[in-house]
């Protein structure tokens, strides 16, 4: 499969049959500017947030160029990554219209204090870095690889278990910090009789807990029970999945990455589907996509590191690192384990562990890429047994 370099156009550009538009995404209306070839000025129309419209005044200046002599072969349609996602580039591709989605973070702006900022201007700048992007200037601006519905699709399971987990986690805690204020340390919400448990508790002086007070701890157990069931109910229908079409799609690699020690069948499936599934052209694509990159900040005498560009998929980042202190654990005789201790133990300072721990899931995320694209098994890993 051969890979697409986003970050420049491969086609070359013809502005004499090439219309061109940006679109300024809002919630309530959609801002259309465009380079109509033979007009001699640059049109820009208010919409409705509806593609019908959108698609019908591209339409419409395409005929005004085909009246000014210059008849269309190729329309272009790019607006900017955000709350909309993708559909709209997937709506107008499928009508015969190139789209594109432009990375926010890859368009140059103004550093001014209090820089003029409105939706002409920002549909502006997004001319600007899509025609650079055309004419082919590399780096000019990334435009971001749009998915499938499906592929879209893919991603929900994981990242709805993601919210249901840190949801579970903050209303224990906030559960466990009421039952504090009144001397209550002992008290576990995630056990299955702690609505039994509840009446039986007693204060520092003695005394039942306050009715308000019991009230809503019974009422943050019923969520909790309701977050726990859910919870259970994505892990039982993607195990299910799996079992069902273990050669479908990308659970072939999902199930590959599972049979390594530490890494569950959750981990796997959010780093199949969020990272190791996409066409990464090689092994600094996959670090840089996942934000686990150094940020230099170098200007003369000057050389320091600010840390992580946390430019990349912040999922991906955080199970990795997650997924490097568990390898500390199940994986003790991994050469990237032992790498790790080597350069801990050889560590001027204490505090570098936290450092060395980004740079193993970095190196960890590239094996785990290597292993599931191209099968090289990484050295020193030990996989479950089979039961």
């Amino acid at each position: 499969m051969p890979f697409d370099d986003l970050s420049k156009s491969l086609v070359v550009l013809d502005q004499d049959s090439t219309l061109i538009s940006t679109v300024e995404l809002s919630l309530s209306s959609w801002l259309v500017a465009s380079l109509v070839p033979g007009l001699g000025r640059r049109p820009q129309k208010k919409l409705d947030p509806k593609p019908e419209g959108l698609l019908s005044l591209l339409l419409q200046w395409r005929d005004a160029a085909v009246k000014a002599g210059h008849p269309i072969s190729r329309i272009v349609v790019a607006f900017e990554a955000g709350r909309d996602g993708f559909w709209l580039a997937r709506f107008l591709r499928s009508r015969g219209i190139e789209a594109h989605v432009i990375h926010a973070s890859s368009i140059p702006v103004k550093r001014e204090h209090r820089r003029a900022k409105s939706d002409r201007l920002d549909n502006l700048l997004l001319m600007r870095a899509l025609l650079g992007w055309l004419r082919g200037e590399e780096a000019h601006c990334s435009m971001v690889a749009v998915p499938t519905a499906e592929e879209e699709d893919a991603k929900r399971p994981s990242r709805e278990h993601e919210a249901l987990v840190g949801a579970r986690t903050g209303l224990v805690n906030r559960m466990k910090a009421s039952l504090i204020r009144f001397g209550i340390r002992a008290f576990k919400p995630g056990l299955r009789k702690a609505a039994e448990a509840l009446d039986g508790l007693r204060t520092a002086e003695g005394a039942p807990l306050p009715p308000h007070t019991l009230a809503e701890l019974r009422r943050d157990l019923a969520r909790l029970r309701l977050i726990r069931a859910q919870i259970k109910e994505i892990e039982t229908q993607r195990l299910t999945r799996l079992e069902a079409a273990p050669g479908h799609g990308p659970h072939p690699m999902i199930l590959l990455l599972a049979k390594v020690l530490g890494l569950g069948v959750e981990t796997a499936d959010m780093l199949v589907n969020e990272a190791l599934s996409r066409n990464l052209r090689d092994r600094r694509a996959v670090g840089r996509y996942a934000g686990l990159t150094g940020s230099p900040d170098e200007s003369g005498r000057k050389r320091r590191e600010k840390g992580l560009a946390r430019a990349g998929n912040a999922r991906v980042r955080r199970g990795m690192v997650q997924l490097a202190w568990r390898f500390l654990m199940f994986q003790k005789d991994c050469a990237l384990v032992r790498w790790f201790r080597d350069k801990v133990a050889a560590a001027p300072r204490r505090d570098l562990r936290k450092t060395l721990i980004v740079a193993l899931a970095r190196k960890l995320l590239i094996a785990l890429w290597r292993y599931a694209t191209q099968g090289v098994v990484p050295e020193g890993v030990i996989f479950k047994q089979a039961v």
